[in-house]
């Protein structure tokens, strides 16, 4: 694998003696003849974020991300846009200089040249030329943050054609002096491209009256206000030229949102002042906000966004972000779009000072799309919506790293990755997002304000108040093994073997006399539930998923030490943990003793079973561990608090518990079962967002990357594609036993499609697979054996 990019002409640059400034957003033009039919390409790597027009028409956005001190290079195809006479590229760059867990806190830059058949002819820096530069002050700089893991708000202050400098060269473009900055080191973009869809609401309601100057008994105020200092990057209150969100809170609007009304693109609305207008997208979508405005006098608007609505109105705080987008207008005609991209199913337009009318509202999305070859449908249609909530939201936490949720955070979380990465290799048929993801972990020579041998909890991330979760890191290790089986790519785990070993070596200093972990440091998280208040002084779930680590990493650098360390904390946590009821999740030491606790959390059980510690036939403790298992499939589920079952075992959450779960069921050949709960736990999610939840409830972000792994669920235990080997070209069907009537679906390979149909007719099932030209179809009945003469096929093709 290529570690390098390069340009030919291009030299970083940034506005002279500015590098370092917080929120400062830079606007390049550069003017470019192409002859008809010429070969036509932007490049451009940058810290922190840009967009490009050609000619006047959005581009693209990025960059995709990489490690600290690493820049990916992006490169935009022009040539299907380029007239045959002038062209014009613009190019806005925001560099925040601000730590977060979206992107990176690195000195501002950017590096760009056009290349016209072969030919550069306009780039960066001093041996380049063609680019003009200024900065793009109608940005805002002094705002507050967006949210403690992400950078600071927008608030833009404009005037009629301000942006017309994007698309005309006659359009004056004072310009400012730029500085040659480092060599920087320059890697693959290797993800693809997004298409940048637009999408329109569906419905609409309003308008309503707004209250201004409403008594607010107490401001909110997120983190990312109060805790500005040493380690969190940002404008102190007093220096916040604007201060959009506390403005926000003293508005009260009057009147609920009854979307009854389809939205028509080409209907004006009116938006007088102090009243709001409220948007439904129909599902939540992942992009750019858009709107076109004609502003009769001075106007002040807001945008505010959300997933859900409470009380009928747009909650832009729900999310712990500000979800807030704001313009100063003066009078005149707009096209206007945000330069980050939100999440969003709901937007409000709120005007509290002038007046405006609206000729168009849009989001332009920022998603991937790569997935619609992947389809799934069968007699069930809650099991075709659930699926289809699971597509939506891979799609959207999966742009160029795998990510926790698109909205308050856009965060390469391990864990999630786990999750996440199964179920691209069933949607995109590729690990190529996996690959950069993995990447980023590999290239950096350390990670700052993190012990040695420790992997940040998310990545690439800035983590200067030390934060880490172990577990995490541990998470990262059984990914690795299943890379290793998706992709063959043996170089990258060797390459990783040092940071593995490393890791372990971390660990070491917290063994204790039983080769158990104790006392684990720093943020020790197993899942969002009462499972986190049991985490000292030994954590039997950290140390299940520790002796999975051992076991992954033994199998993969063929270390039987490792194996064998990993089978003895598998034995000692039957011992210790196993209640002859229940596993424990914790043991304290008190005087020198330590003390299993009478703590027990139903995520715990579902972790012992995962890795390997419920015993095998033989084990001493087998038929005890058999009859949890049989206690924990017949008993939990969606409605076991409403029976009242087991109320002394604290629920599980959905981030990891009920995927846990699921994984289980299938092992346990519960197909019908697994079904069954998929609807329970999610199809109410699939109905209100259209997309699949961090918790069970809408307390948290309702657009999580992990979840998306309901689709490797329906797709093996509802489809039947059990297993599908890609290095060997082999799939495995396995048709479990279930109350659907047929069932159909398609998944994409690098050597095309990828089809499994099937038909229950009276006693029969009768089943279809077209796979790609030499590749091997196994099929089995629901106990692994081969189909006998009632289990036929109608045709096996392989082209």
């Amino acid at each position: 694998m290529s570690l390098i990019a390069s340009f030919v002409s291009a030299r970083p640059v940034w506005l002279a003696g500015r590098k370092n400034d917080m929120n400062c957003t830079l606007a390049l033009r550069a003017g470019f003849a192409a002859p008809e039919r010429s070969g036509c390409t932007l490049s451009i790597a940058c810290a922190t974020v840009y967009r490009v027009f050609l000619n006047g028409a959005f581009l693209g956005h990025g960059p995709a991300r990489g490690p600290h001190h690493h820049f990916r290079v992006d490169t935009w195809a022009l040539a299907p846009l380029v007239r045959s006479s002038e062209n014009i590229i613009a190019i806005e760059v925001v560099g925040y200089n601000a730590n977060s867990y979206y992107t990176l806190d690195q000195p501002s830059f950017v590096q760009a040249e056009i290349d016209v058949d072969g030919g550069v002819v306009a780039a960066t820096g001093t041996h380049g030329g063609g680019f003009s530069a200024r900065q793009l002050r109608e940005r805002v700089q002094k705002v507050q943050r967006y949210s403690f893991q992400r950078p600071f708000i927008e608030v833009w202050r404009v005037r009629p054609g301000w942006d017309a400098w994007r698309s005309s060269l006659a359009i004056p473009f004072p310009t400012e002096e730029l500085a040659e900055q480092p060599e920087k080191w320059l890697i693959p973009r290797r993800v693809p491209h997004c298409r940048f869809q637009v999408r329109q609401p569906l419905t609409a309601a309003g308008p309503g009256p707004v209250q201004t100057h409403v008594a607010v008994e107490k401001t909110w105020k997120d983190r990312c206000r109060t805790d500005i200092g040493p380690k969190m990057d940002g404008f102190p209150e007093s220096a916040l030229e604007v201060d959009p969100s506390e403005d926000y809170q003293h508005l009260l609007l009057l009147g609920g949102g009854r979307l009854a009304r389809t939205y028509r693109p080409q209907e004006v609305l009116a938006l007088a002042e102090r009243s709001w207008r409220l948007f439904d997208l129909g599902t939540n979508l992942t992009g750019f906000v858009g709107v076109s405005l004609v502003v009769s006098r001075p106007t002040t608007l807001y945008i505010a966004m959300d997933e859900i609505l409470t009380n009928g109105h747009v909650d832009f705080r729900r999310l712990g972000c500000v979800g807030l987008i704001t313009w100063e207008l003066q009078p005149g005609t707009y096209q206007l779009e945000s330069f980050e991209p939100y999440t969003q199913r709901y937007l409000e337009l709120v005007v509290t000072d002038g007046a405006c009318e609206v000729h168009g509202v849009w989001l332009r999305e920022y998603a991937n799309d790569s997935v619609w070859e992947a389809e799934f449908s069968c007699d069930d249609r809650k099991l075709v919506e659930v699926f289809s909530a699971g597509r939506e939201t891979f799609r959207q936490n999966a742009i160029d790293i795998f990510m926790d949720c698109p909205s308050r955070e856009r965060a390469g979380w391990l864990c999630d990755s786990f999750f996440s990465a199964r179920t691209a290799m069933d949607l995109t048929g590729t690990a190529a997002i996996e690959q950069s993801f993995l990447e980023n972990y590999l290239l950096p020579e350390r990670f700052e304000h993190l012990p040695e041998g420790m992997l940040p909890m998310c990545y690439p991330a800035d983590h200067p108040d030390g934060v880490y979760i172990p577990n995490w890191a541990l998470w990262f290790v059984v990914e690795l093994e299943e890379y290793l089986a998706r992709t063959g790519d043996r170089a990258m785990v060797d390459a990783l073997r040092p940071r593995v070993l490393a890791l372990f070596a971390f660990f070491d200093r917290f063994i204790n006399s039983d080769g158990l972990l104790e006392k684990l440091e720093s943020w020790v998280f197993l899942e969002w539930s009462k499972a986190n208040e049991y985490t000292q002084d030994v954590n039997y779930p950290s140390n299940m998923l520790f002796s999975g680590a051992l076991a992954a990493a033994g199998r993969l650098y063929q270390d039987a030490g490792l194996s064998t360390r990993a089978e003895r904390i598998r034995d000692t946590i039957r011992a210790q943990s196993f209640d002859g009821t229940w596993f424990v999740d914790n043991a304290v030491r008190t005087d020198g003793v330590l003390t299993p606790t009478r703590n027990r959390t139903e995520v715990c059980q579902y972790y012992a079973f995962f890795f390997g510690i419920g015993a095998p036939d033989g084990h001493a403790r087998a038929s005890e561990h058999q009859a949890l298992r049989a206690r924990l499939a017949e008993d939990f589920g969606p409605d076991r608090q409403a029976k009242g079952l087991h109320a002394e075992i604290h629920p599980a959450n959905a981030f990891i518990g009920t995927y846990l779960r699921l994984e289980l069921l299938s092992r346990w050949g519960r197909s019908q079962q697994l079904l069954d709960e998929a609807i329970g736990w999610f199809h109410e999610m699939a109905t209100r967002t259209g997309t699949l939840w961090e918790n069970l409830s809408t307390t948290a972000s309702c657009n999580h990357g992990f979840a998306s792994h309901v689709v490797r669920a329906l797709y093996r235990d509802a489809l039947g594609i059990r297993e599908v080997d890609y290095l060997a070209r082999t799939v495995r069907l396995r048709f479990g036993e279930s109350r659907l009537h047929w069932c159909q679906g398609r998944l994409p390979t690098s050597d095309g499609p990828l089809s499994v149909s099937w038909r229950r007719d009276g006693g029969s099932l009768r089943w279809k697979c077209d796979a790609p030209r030499g590749w091997t179809v196994i099929a089995e009945d629901a106990h692994g054996q081969a189909l006998d003469a009632d289990l036929t096929p109608e045709t096996s093709t392989a082209r």
